[in-house]
């Protein structure tokens, strides 16, 4: 970190400056200028925040000269973090994972039926909200603790690993209690009271991308997981705000090896938010496995047209099935291989 003072500061303003920065446990290296002075804040983590600093007298600019994150970076941890799953399964390795299903879980037989067609395709995890976060108050907003209920008698018939989403601290606790790995949504990608409860959860996290949110800030939600003690998080590009309106959301696939050169954490894809529109869902999931993608997040539902919640981007469980033929070759060409189911519990 480098901090500028003004071109008319004062011997007092940089002593000021210096002071600060030996009170925050760093060290100070002054660096004269002949129009300006700066100081050099040497040993810091990333964690120096810079409002501390900005608002001295006689200080213009602090410039980061480093990553604001450390934990999620390579520079952290060089080899790629594999987050390991029940049954064997992993995600951040040579396998993709495959997670399909419903926006929500709607009915007990809307659920198994689901569930069971992206099984017979392939998919190796179940995805469907118990609890839904919603733009419209008047909207579906799950079954709660039924679809908790609902979900685990599908994972016994199924075998089929859960992924479900947490939407508030209160009720992470019981959605940790069922899911195998617990979905921080787009919109609390950024509520920190919920990530640094996550990191306690003591279940994988898999953290999307907010709707609005650089790669930095993806990052650095992450971090907060990670400083908590869990290090086992997934990244998910689920689409960003975009200008044209023939998709909901804009996919950004160079998200995905733009992450892995910077981070070690695994990132999958969600082409059906990150399109909004069931005929662009295929193209982009198998774009997304050639970018490197660890995995794929696909809304699947047996009977699109009858969902309470994002119908018009569900596949029909036919088109999923020749998604996940699509994404075997293109894995294959690539060096991976997707990640078959594992066996039902008796």
């Amino acid at each position: 970190m480098l901090i500028l003072l003004r071109s008319d500061s004062s011997q007092a303003d940089l002593d000021r400056v210096i002071q600060r920065v030996s009170d925050l446990g760093y060290r100070p290296l002054p660096i004269p200028g002949h129009q300006r002075s700066a100081v050099a804040v040497l040993g810091n983590d990333g964690r120096v925040d810079p409002s501390r600093l900005l608002a001295l007298p006689g200080v213009e600019d602090v410039i980061h000269l480093s990553k604001p994150y450390r934990m999620v970076a390579r520079e952290w941890r060089p080899e790629p973090t594999v987050v390991r799953l029940p049954g064997g399964l992993s995600v951040g390795g040579e396998e993709l994972l495959v997670i399909a299903g419903p926006c929500s879980v709607e009915s007990e037989e809307q659920i198994r039926q689901t569930a069971l067609a992206v099984r017979a395709a392939g998919a190796a995890a179940l995805r469907a909200g118990a609890f839904k976060p919603r733009t419209s108050p008047y909207a579906f907003q799950g079954l709660g603790h039924e679809g908790l209920r609902l979900l685990e008698a599908v994972r016994r018939e199924t075998g089929l690993l859960l992924v479900t989403e947490a939407m508030d601290e209160e009720g992470l606790e019981a959605v940790a209690e069922v899911a195998d790995v617990v979905q921080i949504g787009a919109r609390n990608m950024q509520n920190f009271a919920l990530l640094k409860r996550a990191g306690r959860a003591g279940k994988p996290i898999l953290l999307k991308r907010g709707i609005s949110a650089s790669i930095t800030d993806l990052l650095m939600s992450a971090e907060y997981v990670l400083a908590e003690g869990n290090p086992s998080v997934i990244l998910c590009e689920r689409g960003i705000r975009g200008v044209d309106s023939s998709a909901r959301t804009l996919m950004d696939l160079s998200a995905i090896p733009a992450v892995k050169d910077i981070s070690h954490l695994p990132i999958i894809a969600d082409p059906s938010h990150g399109t909004g529109r069931r005929a662009l869902v295929r193209p982009m999931a198998r774009a997304a496995v050639g970018a490197g993608a660890d995995g794929l997040l696909v809304e699947v539902h047996v009977r699109p047209d009858e969902a309470l919640s994002d119908g018009v981007q569900s596949l029909y469980p036919e088109q999923f099935e020749l998604l996940m033929l699509e994404a075997r070759r293109i894995a294959e060409v690539i060096g991976r291989r997707v990640a078959m189911p594992v066996a039902a519990v008796a």
